[in-house]
């Protein structure tokens, strides 16, 4: 797989303090929080206490800058509940994103400085387009990854001097149904 170095364009002291607020009302919100410290060790091995402090620990841990599962993070706990049906399934999957050692790089300008467009150039136009789109949710790649597109082919030309000549592919084409149309004896 490519590794793509993106950059997070916001402030992430900012956004760890949103997510670890985040993090702590989502789990409240599961029953197991409510049940006795017991009940609690049975069915998730720690307190509910302990599982929000080691979860919230892993968040804090990202001094540099956010862990690279970021969004995914953000897509558990947005819609946790409906994704994760118990407590100990929810924190299996923080836990398995939080664990990561890489982190997104954080830019040093908040937002990209506005582009301003070429009068008379539709390339131009096109390209600060594709930029706009690249950024989202605050993330931008760092380098442009573009896939190369083959040019439309006009025409009855595969290139300028190669015509398809129609009348002889149909004629191959009607022998070869004729050699393959079955037999009444077979």
């Amino acid at each position: 797989m490519e590794n793509r170095n993106f950059v997070c364009r916001h402030d992430w002291d900012k956004l760890k303090r949103m997510l670890s607020f985040q993090l702590k009302q989502v789990l409240s919100e599961y029953p197991e929080a409510q049940k006795s410290i017991e009940e609690q060790k049975s069915s998730l091995g720690e307190t509910f206490t302990e599982l929000v402090r080691r979860l919230d620990e892993a968040i804090q841990s990202f001094y540099e800058g956010p862990p690279f599962t970021l969004q995914r993070i953000c897509e558990i706990l947005l819609d946790a509940s409906s994704i994760y049906p118990n407590l100990s399934k929810l924190s299996q999957a923080l836990e398995k994103n939080l664990s990561v050692t890489s982190t997104l790089t954080v830019s040093p300008n908040p937002y990209p400085q506005e582009i301003k467009q070429p009068a008379k150039s539709d390339e131009a136009s096109e390209e600060l387009t594709d930029q706009s789109r690249s950024v989202q949710n605050g993330v931008e790649p760092m380098v442009e990854d573009r896939e190369a597109v083959a040019p439309p082919v006009e025409g009855p030309y595969i290139e300028d001097d190669v015509a398809i000549d129609m009348e002889a592919f149909e004629e191959i084409d009607g022998a070869s149904e004729t050699n393959a149309a079955p037999t009444a004896n077979s």
